[in-house]
């Protein structure tokens, strides 16, 4: 099993870590048999610890939430099955606080939030707000906020800071693109087009705060990535 580079440490403690996660790279293998370029099989070979960690082990060691393969940021692993009952449970009551930062297209100009229930399409792996036969339908909620508007040609592009304040698959993606407000670079919900010659989505988990079980108020922030500086730069410019 391949194991993934420049996966950066950011904090560590007998607990848990947490990393900053690039773009590219699986959180864990689609399969417990697959083989991948997965953060995982790096996980194991530098804390082996986490084998022992999780709901399956065996094929998510240490993994209590996940991020999607092309979005990067910050993400926690327990180390211990204890820390692993208690995030999760701070998850299930909504007591984390995740921040992410996107590009979207076209003028945002106030903030707000979307409350759409997120459902699977049939006989698809794409998640939907429409449609009255969609699958495994749960509340989903996200707050947004516009950070900076940019200008390139006739194109309008938003800095926009996301909070999803329940955790579905590709919620942020989804409920972005409900508001025909797509993420840059987003192959699956987002426009075809590519003017800012991106390789993946411009999404980026930067900042988590929860409290540890020692009751302390905990926020760790992951900076953001290169890729994502440099489209940054070039729409200032």
């Amino acid at each position: 099993m391949s194991s993934p580079k420049n996966i950066k440490i950011i904090y560590k403690n007998s607990n848990f870590l947490a990393v900053n996660k690039p773009p590219g790279v699986l959180v864990h293998p689609a399969k417990p048999d697959d083989e991948d370029n997965t953060l995982t099989a790096w996980l194991v070979k530098n804390f082996p610890e986490t084998k022992e960690v999780g709901d399956r082990p065996d094929w998510r060691p240490g993994i209590v939430h996940r991020l999607d393969r092309d979005t990067s940021g910050i993400l926690i692993i327990a180390r211990t099955q204890k820390f692993f009952e208690y995030f999760k449970n701070l998850l299930k009551e909504r007591k984390v606080e995740k921040t992410y930062l996107a590009l979207l297209w076209g003028k945002i100009e106030e903030g707000g939030k979307v409350d759409k229930p997120i459902g699977l399409k049939p006989n698809t792996t794409r998640w939907s707000t429409r449609g009255d036969d969609l699958k495994m339908v749960k509340e989903s909620l996200t707050l947004y906020k516009p950070l900076k508007v940019f200008q390139k040609e006739n194109k309008y592009f938003t800095l926009t800071e996301l909070k999803p304040k329940t955790g579905r698959t590709h919620q942020l993606r989804v409920h972005m693109a409900s508001l025909h407000r797509s993420v840059v670079g987003d192959k699956r919900y987002g426009r075809k087009n590519n003017p800012l010659s991106l390789n993946r989505q411009f999404l980026h988990a930067q900042s988590i705060e929860f409290k540890t079980m020692n009751d302390q108020s905990f926020k760790l922030e992951a900076p953001l990535t290169e890729d994502l500086q440099k489209v940054l730069k070039s729409l200032e410019n």
